[in-house]
């Protein structure tokens, strides 16, 4: 893995078979594709219908949270050989000592590997450039995969929270709490 850039507001971060890099106007397209795949409208809070509209002003609002210092960073999943826009990768803005981490995959991308591999490096640049002890992800109950990712990634189940969610449809859900932990905490 390259060290992480903590030079810039906008890092770019490379194992060199992914790479995260700071979203570009010109993904939008590749958003919007992906976007369109059920299971990301199931697990995570794209609106429905996702318009080209709403992937420029989700590349908008990544791109002004990095260039105004939030600790909370987005960043566009690709290969690193061609580019291609493989997904998203988030930490949230830091809570005290905690960081929170999402994802989505485009469907060609998963079961590759791809998603474990940017949780390690966005991971591993948070542990390196900030002082969070508690590196905190939650996937849905009815989404193994993502938790596999997280496992896969060095993180652990913690357990279920009951109702710590409310679905689109209003109602609360259960959720699947992963956590790591800094070493020597």
């Amino acid at each position: 893995m390259e060290p992480p850039n903590t030079t810039t507001a906008a890092p770019v971060l490379s194992d060199g078979v992914v790479t995260l890099r700071p979203w570009r106007p010109d993904d939008a397209q590749a958003v919007f594709d992906a976007c369109q795949d059920p299971l990301i409208a199931l697990h995570t809070y794209v609106p429905v219908p996702y318009t080209v509209a709403h992937a420029e002003g989700f590349i908008a609002i990544c791109t002004a949270a990095l260039t105004r210092g939030s600790t909370g960073a987005s960043f566009a999943i690709t290969d690193t050989a061609t580019d291609q826009v493989l997904g998203s990768m988030s930490r949230f803005p830091l809570d005290g000592h905690r960081a929170s981490f999402g994802y989505w995959l485009a469907p060609e991308a998963r079961g590759r590997g791809v998603a474990t591999r940017a949780l390690r490096l966005i991971a591993d640049w948070t542990l390196a450039t900030t002082e969070a002890i508690r590196l905190e992800l939650y996937t849905d109950l009815d989404n193994p995969a993502s938790g596999a990712v997280a496992e896969r990634a060095g993180f652990v189940r913690e357990g279920i929270r009951r109702a710590w969610d409310i679905g689109r449809d209003g109602q609360p859900i259960d959720v699947i709490f992963y956590v790591l932990v800094r070493p020597n905490a």
